[in-house]
C-alpha cells in the first residue's frame, strides 16, 4: 500500500519503520530533521499534499491539535493532495471535538478519516507493540486494520470517529494518576527509611502491580529521566481531559491536581523530561528524593 506518513518524532519513526517493514511504500515529507537513514528507507516528498497525491492513506503522527489542523488544512496540506476515497489516519492525541470536525472536512472532500491514537511510550512504538485506540466507520477500520497491526498489538475499535481520541483521554487521565500514585508511595517509602528499590520490588508480586509501577519506578529510582513521554505532551493531553470534563460537567479533581504537579516540574524547567520526572515535585514538597542523582 502506498502510505503518506507525516510526523517523524519519537514514535512517528519507528511506526512508519514497522510499516515500511511489512512492505508498505512510505512517502515522508522533507524536514531537516530527516537523518540519512530516513531518506535511505523512504521517499521524500516536498510537503503533506505532494506526498498525499500519490498515496492511498495518509497517516498523522504530530504533537498536538493546532498541527493536526495545520498539516490537514493549512498551505500544501494533506486535504490539497487529497483524492476521493483516500483515507486519512490520524493517530495523534488530539481533541475529540476537533477530530469529528476535522473528518467532517475530509468527508466532505471524498475521504475516509479514523482518528487512531495510541499507547505504549516510545518503547512500545520500536517493539510495535502499541495499543492503538480507533474511531471511525467499520469500513475504514478494516481497511486500516493491517496497518495497525504491523505497529501495534492491541488494536479496538471504539466507536465513530472521535472515540478514539476519547479512549485516548481516559487513557492518559488513567496513566497520570497513575504515575502520581507510584511517585507518591516511593518518597514515602524512601523518606521512611525504606529502600525503594526493593519497595518496588515487593509490591511487584501484589495487587498494587503494574506497567507504571514496572517502568517509571524503575525510572524514579534509577533517576532516568530522559524521554520517553514528555511532561509537556502529557500536559497537553491533561488539558484536553479537563477542558472535556468542564464542558461534560464531569468533575476531574485528582486529574487536576496531577496536571498542577506537571505544572511545577515544568515549572522548574522539567517540560521535557519524561513523565516520570513528576516525582520530582512530590520530592521537593517532601524534602526529599527517592534515590540521589545519577
Amino acid at each position: 500500500m502506498k502510505i503518506a506518513f507525516i510526523g517523524l518524532g519519537i514514535m512517528g519513526r519507528p511506526m512508519a519503520g514497522h510499516l515500511k517493514a511489512a512492505g508498505h511504500d512510505i512517502t515522508v515529507v522533507e524536514r531537516a530533521s530527516l537523518t540519512a537513514e530516513d531518506r535511505a528507507a523512504f521517499a521524500v516528498a516536498k510537503d503533506a499534499a505532494s506526498a498525499t497525491a500519490g498515496a492511498e492513506v495518509a497517516i498523522l503522527m504530530v504533537p498536538d491539535t493546532p498541527d493536526v489542523e495545520a498539516v490537514l488544512f493549512g498551505a500544501g496540506g494533506v486535504a490539497e493532495g487529497l483524492k476521493p476515497g483516500t483515507l486519512v489516519i490520524d493517530m495523534s492525541s488530539i481533541s475529540p471535538t476537533a477530530t469529528k470536525a476535522f473528518a467532517e472536512k475530509i468527508a466532505a472532500k471524498g475521504g475516509d478519516y479514523l482518528d487512531a491514537p495510541v499507547s505504549g511510550g516510545e518503547v512500545g512504538a520500536k517493539q510495535a507493540s502499541l495499543t492503538i485506540m480507533v474511531g471511525g466507520s467499520e469500513a475504514a477500520f478494516a481497511r486500516a486494520k493491517p496497518l495497525f497491526d504491523a505497529m501495534g498489538k492491541n488494536v479496538t475499535l471504539v466507536g465513530d470517529v472521535g472515540a478514539g481520541q476519547t479512549c485516548k483521554v481516559a487513557n492518559q487521565i488513567i496513566v497520570a494518576l497513575t504515575i502520581e500514585a507510584v511517585a507518591e508511595a516511593l518518597t514515602f517509602a524512601s523518606k521512611a527509611g525504606a529502600d525503594p528499590a526493593k519497595v518496588r520490588q515487593a509490591l511487584m508480586g501484589g495487587l498494587a502491580t503494574s506497567r507504571i509501577l514496572e517502568l517509571h519506578g524503575e525510572r524514579m529510582i534509577k533517576r532516568t529521566f530522559a524521554p520517553g513521554f514528555r511532561i509537556r505532551l502529557h500536559q497537553k493531553d491533561l488539558n484536553l481531559a479537563l477542558s472535556a470534563g468542564r464542558d461534560l460537567g464531569v468533575a476531574l479533581p485528582n486529574t487536576a491536581s496531577t496536571q498542577q504537579l506537571f505544572a511545577a516540574v515544568s515549572a522548574a524547567g522539567g517540560a521535557e523530561l519524561d513523565h516520570s520526572g513528576l516525582v520530582k515535585a512530590l520530592e521537593t514538597l517532601a524534602a526529599h528524593k527517592v534515590a540521589e542523582d545519577a
